[in-house]
């Protein structure tokens, strides 16, 4: 469990970014953030895996603080984080370096590493470039390789920040199914996004305004009880078909059709 306790943080005294957050994510979560540019979810999602630390109050992992350095690493190892750019993680020249590197950092036994790396490459549909440089893949590719090393350490949390925002169609539509098989499996898994198409995916979506939580609930309820545009967001295509052609009811709009409409088009 991922709890925020009265949180504040800021990066210039007297200019909160995230001010007096309170929320909880439950083991195996598939939950989305979303809110305009600047309003701080990106920071939320550093402040989840302890990148960034409270101002005020605390962030807790299972007990664990992320205030506390004796806590960080087994936090660290727990809550994995994938960034809108694969290329800022790389430093190694192969991928299956790259993904030996972070086993080594966090001591896996020698006789485990292989099987990881295999079941980690497998994971992402990779296996097939292990011997390749990283600047030699696609955008997507490296996006996969950067997923695939963050898998390898078996996390339990896995945080996707605007990690399909440098993407195609293609490549954001082969990381969501990555999102979704790791849901799937049991991970929690929390996508910070501008894409207003991946939150029709998600169990719950939390919108973020100027550093405090506005809303928190099922996406069907956002998309029908809160004008989103105020928070300079777009309706998912699915979901500007739906009403212009009244397939949706007024009480619960029809989110596997939407899904399904989604798809299609993609």
């Amino acid at each position: 469990m991922l709890t925020f306790d009265q949180v504040r943080f800021y990066y210039k005294k007297g200019q909160p970014v995230v001010e007096n957050l309170d929320l909880t994510i439950e083991q195996g979560e598939f939950v989305a953030i979303v809110g305009a540019n600047g309003c701080g979810k990106s920071t939320i999602a550093k402040l989840m895996d302890g990148l960034l630390l409270p101002k005020e109050g605390s962030v807790k992992y299972n007990g664990l603080h992320t205030s506390k350095q004796s806590d960080l690493n087994m936090i660290h190892q727990q809550i994995g984080i994938v960034f809108q750019n694969p290329e800022d993680q790389f430093i190694t020249t192969t991928v299956m370096d790259e993904i030996i590197f972070g086993l080594e950092n966090i001591r896996v036994p020698r006789e485990d590493i292989h099987s990881r790396l295999d079941d980690a490459l497998r994971a992402v549909q990779m296996e097939d470039y292990r011997e390749m440089m990283p600047h030699q893949l696609s955008g997507g590719q490296k996006q996969r390789v950067a997923i695939a090393a963050i898998l390898a350490m078996r996390p339990n949390v896995i945080i996707f920040d605007e990690a399909t925002s440098m993407l195609d169609t293609q490549g954001r539509d082969q990381i969501m199914s990555i999102m979704h098989e790791l849901h799937r499996q049991g991970m929690t898994v929390i996508v910070v996004t501008h894409h207003m198409e991946e939150v029709l995916y998600a169990e719950r979506v939390l919108l973020i305004h100027q550093g405090r939580l506005e809303f928190d609930g099922e996406p069907s309820k956002l998309f029908l009880e809160i004008d989103i545009e105020k928070y300079q967001l777009e309706l998912p295509f699915a979901v500007r078909v739906h009403n212009t052609f009244h397939l949706i009811s007024p009480v619960r709009a029809d989110w596997k059709e939407m899904i399904r409409l989604q798809w299609s088009i993609n």
